[in-house]
């Protein structure tokens, strides 16, 4: 795993991979073949055939449409999909992040200004993205858009895509798990579409979305520029396709809570763009809460009650506790561990020894491992510690982004952790087949064509968390301002019981602590869900998934006025 500042953050990351090298080359025009033996070589009109050819490159490419139907409780919808880019484009002075360091193009001028569009716009870069419209609808203002977007940050949005929300879906099995390849593609019953119309958004640099020649891609990897490239994108895309008066939703998912909380203010501020909804799927709004580091012993306290439903899972738990339901258990370690350990772990040192063994005994109880594990790590034990301990005697690991999930150990007998080189059982489950459903559903069904790599997942460190890359960076604050100013802007807030990499007790936590007045803070809701990190794979979980976002939406878009004019 990557590490974008001095600790083991980066295990925060769903998933990513090696950089490809290509990154500036893979949109780079091609050059056109001269045919004549008897041609002079004239550098003036070398020069401008190439600059011929880079203004082609930078110009909007025209997407793919294609019509489709789909069959939802007995009643047929038809929608179209666009498939294609958006390019994002910086006015002259007016960077999308205050104080960014300028590209490498930039200082050539004289280039620059043949690149510019007529409104004077210097294209960037572009961002892939796949759009579902429903059709027939005759006024866009009583139809609900949703943005939607996974994490990483490094990740596309094909987890959503594939596996959640859209029109067409990777087949798992009910649980989730991969069948046997080759893999096939399904009609997703529990599509979102016919409720809201659908835009998923690859980021730069994940998917088909790159930078374009001669850009540096690292001027948009980073906390304040991603939020600021998604938020252009959202701008863009809004003011091309007549939709500034639909309700709008954003969906973000793990690091693209990060973002979605980071938006809410910033469509806000910089665009007057408001949102009638968010919806943060495995929340990770304050990266304290989750990230295992010296001096921090939050995610300790945050992780535990996932510790206890992941043994209960497992069935590693005492009787007493095995005979009650997840959320029971749930709710019991999430009361001992918000009491009785959190004041345990604040006395540090000085906690009695007395004490310090009844608490030990304590989680043991709630994790089924030994109580005497639990005081030889002074009753701290991080999440690698224990994806490897919980089935050592069984030789197995247990998945991070989701722990129902098991996998063979690479050295049997080992006691090797995710961070010395084991791999996540979860992850594995799932990316083969939607990464298969994906690649063919975009040339075959789509009609867009391309042969640069779609990256699912990609290295792009080093990620600027600018002001927070000595600590813990958090959107939380971003989100407590948004929701404060905007009453209107309801937040809902998924959980799973099984999801090792943003536990449910964190992430409530968090959101307990925004200082919200009690209004503001009626706005907010929680859903708890019996899978993982990535809930919609479980098939159970995927129709519930469904169902509360319509009871979501409803609230989100029927609303009475909230008088604040003085009187």
């Amino acid at each position: 795993m990557l590490n974008f500042i001095p600790s083991r953050l980066a295990r925060f990351l769903i998933r990513v991979f090696p950089f490809t090298l290509a990154l500036a080359l893979a949109f780079a025009a091609p050059l056109r073949a001269e045919t004549k033996s008897d041609v002079k070589v004239d550098i003036k009109s070398d020069t401008k055939a190439s600059d011929k050819d880079d203004a082609k490159a930078d110009a909007d490419p025209a997407p793919s449409v294609t019509a489709h139907t789909i069959t939802l409780n007995g009643k047929v919808f038809k929608y179209h999909a666009t498939t294609g880019y958006i390019v994002l484009k910086e006015e002259e002075g007016k960077p999308l992040v205050k104080g960014a360091t300028p590209s490498p193009s930039d200082s050539d001028k004289s280039k620059d200004d043949d690149k510019r569009t007529k409104d004077g716009l210097k294209p960037k870069a572009r961002v892939f993205f796949v759009a579902y419209t429903l059709d027939d609808v005759t006024d866009p203002a009583t139809r609900p858009l949703t943005f939607c977007f996974n994490g990483g940050p490094g990740s596309a949005s094909i987890w959503l895509h594939m596996g959640a929300i859209a029109p067409r879906r990777a087949r798992l099995t009910d649980d989730g798990e991969a069948p046997p390849p080759p893999y096939q593609l399904a009609d997703n019953e529990s599509t979102w579409l016919d409720r809201t119309d659908l835009v998923f958004i690859d980021p730069v640099s994940t998917g088909y979305s790159r930078t374009l020649p001669k850009e540096s891609p690292a001027q948009y990897h980073g906390l304040k520029e991603d939020i600021a490239s998604v938020g252009d994108f959202i701008r863009v895309y809004t003011t091309q396709n007549s939709r500034w008066l639909s309700p709008k939703i954003i969906l973000g998912e793990s690091y693209g809570t990060t973002r979605a909380a980071g938006l809410s203010d910033y469509l806000q501020s910089r665009y007057g763009l408001y949102l009638n909804g968010i919806v943060l799927v495995s929340s990770a709004l304050n990266f304290g809460s989750i990230e295992f580091a010296p001096q921090n012993d939050t995610p300790y306290i945050g992780f535990l009650p996932t510790y206890a439903t992941t043994a209960w899972y497992h069935k590693k738990l005492s009787a007493d506790l095995q005979a009650k339901g997840v959320a029971e258990v749930a709710a019991l370690a999430r009361t001992f561990a918000g009491n009785d350990y959190t004041l345990a772990l604040a006395h540090g040192d000085t906690l009695a020894p007395a004490e310090k063994q009844r608490i030990a005994a304590e989680l043991s109880h709630f994790t089924g491992l030994p109580a005497a594990y639990w005081l030889q790590r002074r009753l701290r034990v991080a999440d690698t510690l224990f994806f490897s301990r919980l089935l050592l005697e069984e030789d197995k690991i247990i998945g991070r982004l989701d722990s129902r999930y098991t996998g063979n150990r690479y050295e049997p007998g080992t006691d090797s952790t995710a961070g010395d080189g084991e791999y996540d059982p979860s992850d594995e489950a799932v990316t083969g087949p939607l990464t298969a459903a994906f690649n063919d559903y975009v040339r075959r069904e789509l009609k867009f064509e391309s042969d640069i790599p779609y990256e699912t997942e990609i290295d792009v460190s080093p990620w600027n968390f600018g002001d927070a890359s000595g600590g813990f960076p958090s959107t939380a604050d971003d989100l407590r301002k948004a929701m404060t100013r905007n009453p209107y802007l309801k937040i809902w807030v998924t959980c799973s019981y099984y999801d090792l990499a943003t536990p449910f007790f964190a992430a409530e936590k968090v959101v307990a602590g925004l200082n919200l007045d009690a209004a503001t803070r009626a706005n907010l809701r929680f859903t708890y869900y019996e899978s993982g990190h990535m809930l919609y794979v479980h098939q159970p979980s995927r129709a519930k998934f469904k169902a509360d976002f319509e009871s979501f939406l409803h609230d989100a878009t029927n609303q009475s006025a909230v008088h604040t004019a003085a009187r």
